[in-house]
């Protein structure tokens, strides 16, 4: 029962950790610990239950994970990044915004934004474009061009 309760540890700790690593080995791992820690619980002997454990981590690695990870990418394709819509978008400027900083608003939504190009100054009260979203930033410009790429 000890070695059941340790791979049962195991499969949850590995499917758990795929939710950092995202590319549905660890999860395929994982699913072959909890099979295991089944056959370790049915009182199967510790060679049988390693047999489980490689069997089914193999099937899941080889046969499922593909199908899966096709599926996964197919349906990421066709979602848009939920910043990715900013993009364009006309911010109202709260705080100051310069290259090293300053604070927009976006509709509702207050953002960290920097100037475009690290020089544009841009006051309170003005209208800048949103250009480009870095993680929990916004770079924006108040020209009304876009600059060439």
């Amino acid at each position: 029962m000890e070695l059941a309760l340790i791979l049962l540890l195991v499969g949850v700790v590995l499917v758990g950790a795929e939710a950092a690593h995202g590319e549905l080995f660890l999860a395929m791992l994982g699913g072959g610990a909890l099979a295991a820690a089944a056959a370790a619980a049915l009182g199967l002997p510790a060679l049988a239950v390693a047999g489980v454990f490689g069997g089914v981590s193999i099937v899941l690695v080889l046969g499922v994970r593909p199908a899966a990870k096709r599926k996964l990418q197919e349906r990421m394709g066709t979602l848009e990044r939920h910043q990715d819509r900013f993009i364009g978008s006309a911010a109202q400027v709260v705080q100051r915004v310069d290259g090293a900083g300053g604070q927009v608003r976006i509709g509702r939504e207050l953002w960290t934004a920097r100037s475009i190009d690290g020089e544009e100054v841009l006051e309170e009260g003005a209208t800048a474009t949103v250009l480009q979203v870095t993680g929990a930033a916004v770079l924006v410009t108040g020209r009304g061009e876009l600059p060439d790429a």
